[in-house]
């Protein structure tokens, strides 16, 4: 039975870190007339800091985490929410918010320690069950959060600093859980006791090399050769290295969407004017991707055989939202195709999960999805340079969203020519007759009958 106490605790930190009434109504609080910012220094002046940042720390707190085995990160994840949401609640100044936005980085990457933390204290045997668990209680946080927002505007008519207030409270009430987790005393790469690495990764050809390096992982402390020989090693497994360049490129993207689908709504229906309808498709879109990640292992798809070309259509589907969202002008249609795009997704990066971990031992689970994530980030952080920033390009928001629609139909090409390539591959590999076989028989008889007729 997996440990409750420590699993309680999770649930309730995670539960509460994702409440957040105020967080579909960010950008209409911003520029509203409680803090009276423009779009251009909402989307191209503030935004960015939080790509930036949640790449410049992503590594350090990666690190730190597994150092000082993750307890200490949860509380400064906690904290660095409560400081983001007492922010937006007085600070006033477009530099202010800049601040706040590197602040808010800061918590986004630590939230692997929220999700590595279970693996230390509990047994290999429980992993799948607590994380549904935590996992589970975040996905409904966010949910609860977006529907009590949209509520409290819509029907009680309350103001959106008002529902700042009520995050700020809930981060405050996320900030106490950390404090009372027991301290692991164990992690993946600093604090490994010998034999805690099990299970062998089935990824690669040389096997026998990589179990004798796998042993010694198990007993000598992280160090970059050691890291950087055991991420080749996965990443020569084709299938792996498919999902994760797909995770890495549409991670990407997602990130970009939904970072700027609300600017895009703005634009389409000014908040000052209309009633917006954003917390219930940020629910809609929550819940729907959920249930979504739930159905996968339903659906009757040969994932080993057909994944590179579901890839391309499914990323094919997601650069047609993401056109939709832009062009046609309908904030219905908009808010649809959002919701059909982040349901599509979370489906996709489930599978990918999947497909990835299933190769692997949980350290380089962890390693590989930290390298795909840093990736996915390094890619963001270009594209928002190049597209967003005001000191390159600086497009407005529609424009941004063409940008996006046409980086998803590059994704889908780039997997049609991966899938047409591999059924080619395995096209020949089923024509090439066997050493043996009555074709190559039929051959060889052929040809010692010429022989003998000269």
């Amino acid at each position: 039975m997996a440990p409750v106490y420590p699993t309680l605790l999770l649930c309730v930190y995670g539960f509460f870190t994702s409440l957040r009434p105020s967080e579909p109504f960010l950008t209409a609080f911003l520029m509203g007339p409680e803090k009276n910012l423009t779009e251009t220094q909402v989307v191209n002046e503030i935004y960015p800091i939080w790509t930036y940042s949640y790449l410049l720390l992503l590594f350090p707190i990666f690190l730190a985490t597994d150092f000082l085995c993750y307890k200490p990160v949860l509380v400064l994840q906690a904290a660095s929410l409560v400081v983001t949401y007492a922010m937006l609640w007085k600070a006033r100044s477009m530099l202010a918010m800049q601040l706040l936005e590197f602040v808010f980085g800061l918590a986004t990457a630590s939230e692997v320690a929220y999700y590595s933390y279970i693996y230390s204290v509990v047994e290999p045997a429980h992993y799948q069950r607590v994380t549904g668990y935590c996992r589970s209680m975040t996905l409904f946080g966010s949910a609860a959060g977006s529907l009590v927002g949209q509520l409290l505007l819509s029907v009680a008519k309350v103001q959106l600093v008002h529902l700042v207030i009520i995050t700020l409270a809930s981060a405050a009430v996320a900030f106490v859980p950390p404090w009372f987790l027991p301290m692991p005393k164990r992690s993946l790469f600093f604090h490994k006791s010998p034999g805690a690495v099990k299970g062998r990764p089935r990824c690669s050809s040389s096997s026998t090399r990589l179990e004798k390096m796998e042993d010694s992982e198990s007993r000598v402390p992280l160090n970059v050769s050691t890291v950087s020989e055991a991420a080749l090693d996965c990443y020569r497994c084709h299938t792996l290295l498919s999902w994760s360049l797909w995770w890495a490129l549409a991670t990407c993207g997602y990130f970009q969407i939904i970072n700027y689908a609300q600017p895009l709504w703005e634009k389409i229906r000014p908040s000052q004017g209309y009633e917006i309808y954003n917390g219930y498709v940020e629910m809609l879109s929550t819940l729907l991707g959920a249930l979504a990640a739930l159905l996968v292992g339903c659906l009757p798809v040969s994932w080993a055989l057909w994944g590179e070309l579901a890839l391309c259509v499914l990323s094919l589907l997601m650069a047609v939202c993401v056109f939709v969202m832009d062009t046609l002008k309908n904030i219905w249609v908009c808010y649809s195709s959002y919701i059909l795009f982040r349901t599509t997704y979370m489906l996709l990066i489930t599978v990918a999960t999947y497909q990835i971990a299933a190769s692997l031992n949980m350290q380089r689970y962890a390693l590989v999805f930290g390298v795909n994530t840093f990736v996915a980030l390094l890619l963001q952080s270009l594209l928002t340079l190049v597209v967003v920033d005001s000191s390159v390009l600086g497009l407005d928001v529609l424009t941004q969203f063409l940008v996006y629609g046409a980086y998803f139909a590059v994704i889908s090409v780039i997997f049609l020519l991966a899938g047409l390539c591999k059924l080619a591959s395995r096209r020949r590999s089923e024509q090439k007759p066997l050493p043996g076989s009555r074709a190559e028989s039929e051959t060889s008889s052929s040809a010692r009958s010429t022989l003998s007729s000269v």
